[in-house]
């Protein structure tokens, strides 16, 4: 049964992770170049699919942790050091990709109407497609874009430590 819940785990991480990953930090580039061009149409649908895969795969990625944690229940690793710090790590990838980097994508999306609403509580300023200010699209992806950086690194260190468990019994 660990077999199959390892495999399961992997595939979903495979599956679901690396679109969100791939579709995220692409996102900030066809942002710069759909803002510097507001009516090509092909720009904005690139962005549109770009932001329905990180939303789609984001939700499909539920299945990585739940699987994670029934193969670490069925390994005996649950207060491992090494998985306890992958936990966190995947806790804080979630939420960088539900609090920072779905919303400014949906912004960046919706134009003048997103200009209120960046998902940060008003803290951030509106994006740049909202401003129509060139300094300030440049300003909104590149901070969309450290964001992704953030998540993509975030997931690098947890597949690192799935790989090297340092401290594990099971580890090589």
């Amino acid at each position: 049964m660990t077999k199959f819940l390892l495999a399961v785990h992997v595939l979903a991480a495979i599956i679901a992770v690396g679109p969100v990953t791939v579709a995220a930090s692409m996102f900030p580039a066809a942002a710069r170049t759909a803002l510097s061009a507001p009516g090509d149409v092909r720009a904005t649908a690139v962005l549109r699919t770009l932001h329905r895969v990180c939303r789609v795969y984001a939700a499909v990625g539920v299945v990585v942790p739940v699987f994670g944690l029934a193969t670490a229940n069925s390994l005996g690793v649950l207060r491992d050091t090494w998985l306890i710090v992958s936990i966190v790590l995947t806790g804080l990838a979630a939420a960088v990709l539900a609090g920072l980097m779905l919303p400014r994508q949906g912004a960046i999306l919706a134009g003048p109407a997103g200009a209120a609403d960046t998902g940060s509580g008003g803290t951030d300023p509106a994006p740049a497609a909202d401003t129509g200010d060139a300094a300030g699209a440049r300003r909104t992806t590149a901070r969309l874009a450290m964001y992704t950086g953030m998540f993509n690194l975030l997931w690098a260190t947890v597949t690192v430590l799935m790989i090297v468990r340092p401290g594990s019994t099971t580890g090589a």
